[in-house]
């Protein structure tokens, strides 16, 4: 009886966590997920043929997401009646998230749940996305390297003074440097994040590809 009753409160958690179409607007905090490009490109943008990882491209810290969070769990498709983002407008956000297509998906996704019109969120996205200086030393790489998962944050925590190490985490994939996930209020103030989003990869020797 134990056993069912531990795997009943197992599933209700996941789906807690992870449960679709919430009310748009009400959530706690955003997380700005920021992804380093040649990982993705190295595990999945080159079998796709993705122009984000053009040799032309060079792309390094792109935005993978502005993502409404809950303390715990986040919201996803949530139902709204704010008209989908134009071609033109993702097409605009490429520029700092590698394409427009994952400008849309992340409207589709996340961007509903803000409560914002899309023009608004994606200002918003970019605002967030200025806030954060991004590390110049990991653009200066020649070849690719390997380094604990620590040594990127706290290059972060190193150009962004305002973090504390429990408002940003690294996590990896593939057993890569993935992405540099920073927790921001409403108003784009760092925050402490949530405990499902501070889990920090422990890896001490990740690899980290340079732009290419």
């Amino acid at each position: 009886m134990r056993v069912l009753v531990s795997a009943l409160i197992c599933v209700m958690a996941v789906s807690l966590a992870r449960a679709e179409g919430e009310r748009a607007g009400v959530f706690d905090y955003y997380v700005l997920s920021l992804s380093w490009s040649p990982t993705w490109c190295a595990i999945e943008g080159d079998a796709r043929q993705s122009p984000q990882c053009d040799d032309s491209a060079d792309f390094g810290w792109v935005m993978h997401g502005l993502w409404p969070q809950y303390h715990r769990g986040w919201p996803s498709y949530c139902p709204t009646n704010q008209r989908d983002p134009s071609r033109g407008m993702t097409r605009d956000m490429a520029g700092i998230m590698g394409t427009s297509g994952l400008a849309w998906h992340q409207w589709n996704k996340h961007g509903v749940c803000s409560g914002l019109s899309a023009p608004d969120y994606y200002a918003l996205s970019r605002e967030a996305f200025g806030t954060i200086n991004r590390p110049e030393t990991f653009r200066k790489l020649d070849k690719a390297v390997t380094l604990p998962a620590s040594v990127v944050e706290a290059a972060f925590l190193e150009a962004n003074p305002e973090l504390e190490p429990d408002m940003i985490t690294i996590t990896c994939k593939h057993g890569r440097i993935n992405e540099a996930r920073i927790c921001l209020s409403k108003s784009l103030d760092p925050v402490p994040c949530g405990q499902d989003v501070v889990r920090d990869c422990a890896a001490t020797d990740a690899l980290f590809d340079p732009i290419r």
